[in-house]
């Protein structure tokens, strides 16, 4: 079921909103509505997204697809078939077609309909902008080959498609496209292919532009579906800032943590400092309080006069007091009557955690 579908010129004053067919399998159907969409020129039928409307007025199973995954099927499953070189899937996608041969009936932007010229490696677009199908193009309806050289007269077709703005607003994008070769555009005022105009040259439509991009201030501006290339300088500022922010991280983690090592340390080296400290001023008590013990003579203790056959006048003075005018420690109290200080010296030698404070010393 191939129909020639007139194209249409959008005008923004008759625009108006097509809803999608809605009838399922089995439902009845008219032909006379099949149409191109207003604005999207996408094809229209009364039948839903899985059927067509067939030639008895009712929606059937479609029998071939265009793309890989259509839309409005549950699962793969269900697909229709692909069709396979040399054949295509109309709008209707009813069944499978073999391509038709240049000045056939195509449907609108149908490139793929059309039988390609032997040549068709040479005349083929691989710009992936659309231009043609394998050196292929259906324009008003009619294949033909994109085979036109420069200066000699051409074909074009203007389309109007209708575009929004983020706002809501409206306005009309028109494409033209023509049958000359890739690298020419067809002039739609002397209708001759003409050579496609550089990088900043004047232009009036992007099919001008070998860039396919004029600006708002008619001129040639860059290609739009290019990569994005960046200058060699933009990667080595990037490798630098990458790199210093690396290094610059271990270096502030490495003078932090050595600062803080520096203080523990700090820490341990004031605590060596204060039991050092404590040690020696243990040892120097202990050999004061040895070297005072064995400064005492034996027989002028008070403590011996206590035990002796004289009493004098000295009986009365105190016991911790010493007869000599001299201060001695209160360790003397150790000293036996018999002037033995072996076992004294035994117990300075001792270490001091095992001495216990019995009220002596």
């Amino acid at each position: 079921m191939l129909e020639l579908l007139p194209i249409t010129i959008i005008s923004l004053s008759w625009l108006s909103v097509v809803s999608a067919g809605s009838a399922n399998f089995g439902d009845s159907c008219k032909l006379a509505d099949n149409r191109l969409q207003v604005g999207t020129y996408q094809f229209y039928t009364d039948c839903n997204s899985v059927t067509y409307c067939a030639s008895n007025s009712t929606c059937a199973h479609r029998g071939c697809r265009k793309d890989d995954f259509p839309f409005g099927y549950q699962n793969t499953s269900t697909f229709p078939p692909k069709c396979s070189i040399g054949q295509f899937c109309p709008d209707e996608m009813d069944a499978c077609q073999d391509v038709m041969p240049v000045g056939s009936a195509c449907q609108m932007n149908r490139d793929d309909q059309c039988q390609g010229p032997p040549n068709y490696m040479e005349l083929r677009d691989t710009t992936h902008r659309g231009l043609n199908v394998n050196g292929s193009i259906c324009l008003n309806n009619v294949c033909m080959w994109t085979n036109v050289t420069e200066n000699q007269p051409c074909i074009v077709q203007n389309t109007a498609f209708i575009g929004y703005t983020p706002n809501g607003g409206e306005f009309i994008d028109v494409v033209s496209r023509g049958n000359c070769q890739v690298g020419l555009y067809c002039d739609s005022q002397s209708l001759q292919c003409l050579q496609e105009k550089r990088l900043g040259d004047s232009c009036d439509a992007d099919k001008e532009c070998s860039t396919w991009n004029c600006m708002a201030s008619g001129v040639c501006g860059p290609d739009q579906a290019l990569d994005k290339h960046l200058g060699t300088w933009v990667y080595a500022v990037v490798s630098i800032g990458i790199f210093g922010g690396i290094f610059g991280t271990l270096i502030g983690l490495f003078c932090l943590h050595r600062k803080q090592r520096d203080a523990e340390r700090e820490k341990r080296l004031q605590y060596w400092r204060e039991q050092n400290s404590f040690h020696q001023n243990l040892s120097q008590m202990r050999e004061t309080a040895r070297t005072s013990i064995l400064s005492l003579p034996a027989g002028n203790s008070a403590r011996s006069t206590m035990y002796g056959g004289n009493y004098s006048d000295d009986s009365h003075v105190p016991i911790m007091q010493s007869a000599t005018p001299t201060r001695m420690s209160g360790l003397r109290n150790y000293v036996a009557e018999d002037g033995n200080l072996d076992e004294i010296e035994d117990i300075m030698h001792q270490p001091v955690q095992s001495q216990r404070y019995d009220g002596r010393f």
